[in-house]
């Protein structure tokens, strides 16, 4: 059968059913034609019938509007749906708006004229078709009242407060809760009324409208009554709406984007009741619906013939086509000062045919996307909640009581729902449905990442399915970056990551991260930063599956592979010599950023802190052992320069635990290695004793002379601050050895440092002057701003011993000159304080507090207890010298009591001497004996020569 002979079939069918069908259905052309007049049609009717009804109200002849509203529902024929048309669903559902609405009159003006219990049922049969019409209920309630059914009415009003809190989280409105109450203390004025329209009301003004039009449509929805937390907002956004409108010629534009669940659509509805009054024409809201679930986005065509049906223009008279509609329209509302709120917007082109010309008119948009090329357009874009509005919010839903009950859960609820209010309003709605749920037991189950989004639903409201309507409506391409993206968790995204894990450029990476911030699922912390809100970032990691595995562990790697690269040159800018490398990952392909300058790679590892520590989890988490323990060798470079010394210690312990895992022994000995560096920063001298000989036997084993020697280095320099002076010695000289086999020149400087430090305790300051000057010698060919401080330092030190005061002065000043902002605090404490120590040996007593007091302050911020040991016994020393002896009590106790914790032999016999001496100032010869005592006997053990080391008594 042809589908010609189908159309033939089904035209001959309709003229069959219709009475003379064949003058209402003509042939014309190759085609057909319908005839339709205005007699006999039904909607033609109910338009006339409805029109009589506000005629006969307006003359005060309610029984004459009760009967032609009556005679205009019995001509309807049922609901239609399921049209499989967007234009004749928006249709239908307009025709169902004035049905209810002339039955909600009817309603109305026979409860003003005394009836009551002859409309229950009907009343009950409508509000069950809609069951979120709260002014049906209400009729309802007050009908069953009036009935003397007191019960029933406030049952009714607890099965409808229930319905709005389970499905969309909020209480019933000012009518129903005013209705409510006065139904419970027996108002007088619920009574049944004998004169409300006795009497006709005030004419109208003159007006040419249609009798349609002689009541200014409303149709804004209801305006939340527990609103809350979106002050700031609310006031830009009126600000936006009420300036002058006429001055500009035109009507005026205010849109509101934001991420879906952000409560757009609640912002607008409140903003847009706060100025109805403004516009006596009318308010009209329609639902464009970009994002609702199982719908198309409406086109313009049908969301113009919805607006002119609220209008009251007769569908008879509305243009087939858009260009006729939206010229209607513009004619419909031109001298009007009406209200427009289009609602879940999808684009420019949805949006700019249904703009009035009038500019009288007053438009506000919502979309979870900004509308870029709708040009004079006034923009709010709203994000989560500040946590004090979101605490707020759960308080309006839940209850003062039960919020007060838990405070700091509340908190953690807000933080768990990324302060989004859908899911603040659905977490606090499945909390008032259970009373006998705590806010703690919520939050525990919200806390498991995996079940977070499906916890986060209630009847048809879920974020997760909120977050899918915003992701289906993108490209493939998209979609698939959202997923990549999802992978790296809770991390900074910048173009050069996004570009690895998107396996694309910098330039395409930032469009795809540009369209991902448009729609709300990016937000952007910094410029060209952006990062996910919590509740997206679940749901784009809920997007992985069996599918997906080799393209997210392709995309992984290269992100990782972009920060072993990243951070390898970074590390080379500043930390110039240093071993590179032994490691054999896959080279990284894509860009990096290029780093001319130490200012430059400082910057970049401060920017990237967090998320090369997110990249390390992210490798350790996918088992790829490789990238975890090198990215840690690049990272820890950096954190012992800048003084990040528990991070120091956690990610190397982190690399100990891999390559013991993985069986990689050269990976094992670097990393501890670089573990016991951690421990001697920390003060856990026994742990790095460990660590680093662990570390030098695995290294001996492989035939690994670098970590060999840097493991010797360490535990000699362990060993010095622990007081074993000969021990140490022979680790430093094996040291020193291999390193000028190995031609490596910075190792060798850093273990001549070590080895001054050690022969300073020892009190062979000749020897240690040596070692100071060479090592400072190659950090100079180095120019490794550090190292080269510190050998400055170590050589003052040695001058100092030997009481070479102006030459000391003169090291320190270079060393001085050297350090900044950037320079490691405990590093740059150590030289201010033996500054100050010099400088008053030399008679500049009144600059010596000033330096003294700075380094306690950034001995105090730099994290190594070793380093603040050292600094307050040199500084305590300086006010001994100042006879400030109760000052210096406090700084060596405490020095004293550091240096216990760490067994820190040497500082602990400097504090003693300390306190000795000061004690002695007291008066109290018993406790300077004491601790004197003590300290002769700790030198004694340590091979020093006891008072006549410069560095313990000065």
């Amino acid at each position: 059968m042809t589908a010609t002979h189908q159309v033939r079939k089904a035209v001959a069918d309709l003229r069959s059913r219709i009475p003379n069908g064949s003058d209402v259905i003509v042939t014309d052309g190759q085609g057909y034609r319908a005839v339709l007049g205005g007699a006999g049609l039904d909607l033609c009717e109910f338009g006339d019938r409805t029109g009589e009804a506000d005629r006969a109200v307006a003359e005060g002849r309610p029984s004459d509007a009760i009967a032609a509203l009556q005679s205009a529902l019995a001509l309807w024929r049922g609901r239609m749906s399921g049209l499989g048309s967007v234009a004749l669903e928006a249709a239908a559902a307009r025709l169902e708006e004035r049905r209810v609405t002339a039955a909600e009159q009817v309603f109305e003006l026979c409860l003003r004229a005394g009836h009551a219990g002859g409309l229950v049922a009907d009343l009950r049969d409508l509000a069950a078709q809609h069951p979120f019409r709260e002014s049906l209920h209400a009729q309802l309630m007050l009908a069953l009242y009036r009935s003397g059914r007191k019960a029933e009415a406030l049952g009714e009003y607890r099965k409808i407060r229930e319905l709005l809190v389970e499905e969309l989280g909020i209480d019933p409105g000012p009518q129903l809760s005013s209705l409510y109450e006065a139904i419970l203390r027996e108002a007088p004025e619920l009574s049944i009324p004998t004169d409300v329209i006795t009497e006709p009301p005030e004419p109208a003004a003159a007006t040419t409208d249609t009798p349609e039009h002689a009541h200014a449509p409303c149709t804004l929805p209801y305006d939340l009554s527990d609103f809350t937390g979106r002050e700031g907002e609310l006031r830009a956004l009126l600000d936006c709406m009420t300036g002058s409108q006429e001055s500009r010629g035109h009507c005026r534009v205010v849109a509101i984007d934001g991420m879906g669940g952000s409560g757009k659509t609640c912002l607008a509805v409140r903003a847009a009741h706060q100025v109805a009054a403004d516009f006596p024409d009318g308010q009209l809201h329609i639902d464009l619906r970009a994002f609702t679930p199982g719908e198309s986005p409406m086109s313009p065509t049908a969301a113009l013939d919805s607006l002119l049906g609220v209008l009251g223009v007769p569908s008879d008279r509305i243009p087939g086509d858009l260009e006729g509609r939206r010229a209607l329209w513009r004619s419909q509302l031109a001298n009007r000062r009406m209200l427009l709120v289009l609602d879940n917007a999808v684009d420019t082109s949805q949006v700019y045919p249904l703009l009035p010309g009038s500019p009288g008119c007053l438009v506000l948009i919502t979309g979870r996307k900004r509308l870029m090329d709708l040009d004079g357009a006034a923009w709010i874009s709203i994000g989560p909640m500040a946590p004090e509005n979101g605490t707020q919010l759960i308080e309006e839903v839940l209850g003062a009581a039960r919020t007060a009950a838990e405070p700091e859960a509340v908190q953690d609820l807000v933080r768990l729902c990324g302060g989004l209010p859908l899911a603040l309003r659905i977490a606090a709605a499945r909390l008032r449905n259970r009373p006998r749920w705590t806010v703690r037991y919520l939050v525990e189950r919200l806390c498991d990442e995996t079940r977070r989004l499906e916890e986060l639903s209630a009847g048809e409201r879920s974020v997760a399915a909120t977050l899918q309507l915003s992701y289906q409506a993108m490209d493939e391409e998209h979609r698939t970056a959202l997923r990549l993206l999802g992978l790296y968790g809770d991390a900074d995204i910048n173009v050069y990551t996004g570009a690895a894990l998107l396996a694309t450029d910098i330039y395409g990476a930032e469009q795809i991260l540009e369209r991902l911030l448009d729609v709300h699922l990016l937000q952007q912390s910094h410029i060209a930063v952006y990062r996910f809100h919590d509740l997206v970032r679940n749901f784009a990691q809920s997007l992985s599956s069996p599918a997906t595995a080799h393209d997210n562990a392709m995309a992984v790697e290269r992100l990782l592979g972009y920060y072993w690269r990243a951070t390898e040159a970074a590390c080379d800018v500043l930390f110039p010599g240093r071993t590179r490398n032994p490691a054999v990952i896959t080279p990284y392909a894509g860009e990096v950023p290029v780093f001319t300058t130490t200012a430059e790679a400082t910057d970049w590892f401060n920017r990237e802190r967090a998320s090369l520590i997110a990249a390390v989890e992210l490798a350790d988490q996918k088992g790829l052992d490789e990238y975890t323990v090198w990215l840690i060798r690049n990272i820890v470079f950096w954190l012992n320069s800048v003084g990040r010394f528990d991070e120091f210690k956690q990610l190397s312990q982190l690399a100990v635990a891999t390559a013991r895992r993985s069986d990689d022994l050269a990976a094992l000995g670097s990393s501890l290695s670089s573990l016991g560096v951690a421990c001697w920063r920390l003060g856990h001298l026994d742990e790095g004793i460990q660590s680093a000989k662990e570390g030098r036997d695995v290294a001996a084993q492989l035939g690994d002379q670098r970590t060999e020697s840097h493991s010797e280095s360490m535990i000699g320099l362990l060993l010095t601050v622990q007081g074993q002076h000969p021990e140490a010695l022979s680790h430093l000289e094996r040291a020193i050895a291999l390193e000028r086999e190995l031609d490596i020149p910075r190792a060798e400087a850093e273990s001549l440092s070590n080895l001054s430090t050690l022969l300073m305790q020892w009190g062979k300051y000749e020897e240690a002057a040596l070692a100071a000057r060479q090592a400072l010698e190659i950090h100079r060919s180095l120019d490794y701003r550090d190292n080269h401080v510190m050998a400055l330092t170590d050589l003052a030190f040695a001058y100092a011993g030997q009481g070479r005061y102006e030459e000391a002065d003169e090291q320190l000043r270079q060393a001085r000159a050297r350090c900044d902002a950037s320079s490691p605090p405990g590093d740059v404490a150590l030289t201010l304080a033996l500054s100050a120590e010099v400088i008053e040996c030399l008679g500049r007593s009144a600059e010596g507090p000033f330096l003294a007091e700075e380094a306690l302050e950034l001995a105090a911020l730099s994290g190594s207890p070793t380093r603040q040991a050292k600094v307050e016994n040199l500084v305590g020393r300086l006010y001994r010298r100042r006879k400030g002896f109760e000052r210096a009590m406090a700084l060596h106790t405490h020095a004293h009591e550091l240096a216990v914790a760490m067994r820190y032999r040497t500082e602990e016999a400097h504090a003693l001497y300390g306190m000795a001496e000061a004690a002695a100032a007291f008066g109290d010869a018993e406790a300077a004996a004491g601790h004197a005592a003590k300290a002769e006997e700790l030198l004694r053990s340590m091979g020093s020569s006891g008072h006549a080391a410069w560095c313990l008594t000065g």
